[in-house]
């Protein structure tokens, strides 16, 4: 029941998140799935989350006061981190044992999985991304294939295949994220407006936009419709299949 996309060019970093929840057709509500930790020159973390917001929103904090490090014994927090490895690690490890935890508490079919996106700089590292799984390890994004989705991610996987690539400037991969959040919206109800979004240049650790898309957003109706009526007149152009 929702949408994240991290994608990683050459130029830098952009991270997009629906914030749409439901437990069921009647019970919609909005929260907040990027969150952004530090964005002051030295440290810039980027959260995206789905499944569990319970396990999310425990595991968050957690990390932000304070946890202990399964592998060395030593309390660490975002804020201390010396790279977006090690917060990728200790994000990680705090939403296993969070969810470990929620499952002494678990009645009827409840699912306290949880998934994040977690990408920025710490002290001028070059720039980095990384898709952690719920049972705590995680993969890094790469160059051959610069995005990372959680969530509700099939329908608006095809454009990111097709369009992106590591040297799309970065205000054009925006573009092909917002087209991809399109898709998915088009065919998926669970995933809805607002989009919050987030970009920063490569090795920065201070993020260059922040900003949340709604239902007015001017740009981002265009967009949609340009979409639409450009895959209508492609698939007009395409010539009628020979076959009788």
């Amino acid at each position: 029941m929702t949408y994240c996309v991290g994608l990683l060019v050459k130029e830098g970093l952009a991270m997009l998140a629906d914030t749409r929840t439901n437990a069921g057709v009647d019970n919609i509500s909005t929260y907040r799935k990027l969150r952004i930790h530090g964005n002051d020159g030295q440290r810039l973390i980027a959260v995206a989350s789905a499944g569990s917001l319970s396990t999310t929103q425990a595991a968050l904090e957690r990390v932000r006061l304070g946890f202990t490090a399964p592998d060395t014994g030593e309390t660490e927090r975002l804020g201390t981190v010396p790279s977006i490895h090690r917060a990728a690690y200790l994000l990680g490890q705090a939403v296993r044992f969070t969810a470990d935890e929620m499952e002494g508490l678990k009645q009827g079919d409840i699912n306290f999985d949880a998934t994040l996106l977690v990408g920025g700089s710490v002290g001028g590292e070059p720039t980095r991304l990384f898709l952690v799984y719920g049972a705590g390890n995680f993969i890094e994004c790469g160059p051959d294939t610069p995005y990372l989705q959680i969530g509700e991610t099939k329908y608006g996987k095809p454009i990111l295949d097709r369009a992106l690539t590591y040297d799309t400037p970065l205000d054009e991969a925006v573009k092909i994220a917002l087209i991809s959040f399109s898709s998915t919206m088009r065919s998926n109800l669970a995933v809805g407006l607002p989009i919050d979004m987030m970009t920063a240049r490569a090795g920065e650790s201070r993020a260059t936009l922040v900003h949340r898309i709604d239902d007015h957003d001017a740009y981002y109706r265009d967009l949609n419709d340009r979409w639409s009526a450009a895959l209508r007149a492609a698939q007009a152009s395409i010539p009628q299949p020979p076959y009788r």
